[in-house]
């Protein structure tokens, strides 16, 4: 949900420097009620990532370039500190050698892919995945993005 508003954002500030959208709007594209945008909004807007203006023109916008913004940023922002890989609920019994073993090995596994996937993250700004989103359109749908219409 961050990362398709914050794609928005980026596709508006590029066609409008400083672009601005309502949380409504957003919520609409991304399918679920403006409150629960709005929450992940600030939690965004806490970690500098967005700016929330008010007044009659306001809304939400970036707070920095989208070359600035990382998506490894975007999910340190929104991350509730749940493990990303989740292990066995209640672990092992303690008094079990081989399953006390692969609760280690599968904890040590699980840290190596999240960091793994940070690294990844980390690497891919806003501005590249505003780039590539636009490609992908640009190939399923060349028409549209031509201006051509079909009735």
């Amino acid at each position: 949900m961050a990362v398709h508003a914050l794609g928005m954002l980026a596709c508006e500030g590029e066609r409008c420097p400083g672009g601005v959208l309502s949380s409504s709007t957003i919520a609409r594209s991304v399918k679920t009620h403006p409150v629960v945008l709005r929450r992940v909004l600030a939690d965004l807007r806490r970690a500098g990532i967005v700016e929330i203006r008010r007044g009659k023109q306001g809304g939400v916008a970036l707070a920095r370039p989208a070359s600035r913004i990382t998506l490894r940023c975007v999910w340190e922002a929104v991350d509730d500190g749940e493990p990303l890989f989740a292990g066995h609920p209640s672990g092992p019994n303690p008094r079990c050698p081989a399953g006390l073993a692969i609760a280690g090995y599968l904890d040590e596994l699980r840290g190596a892919a999240e960091r793994q996937l940070k690294d990844a993250l980390g690497k891919v700004t806003l501005a590249r995945l505003h780039r590539d989103v636009a490609a992908r359109i640009q190939v399923s749908n060349p028409a549209k993005t031509r201006g051509e219409t079909h009735a």
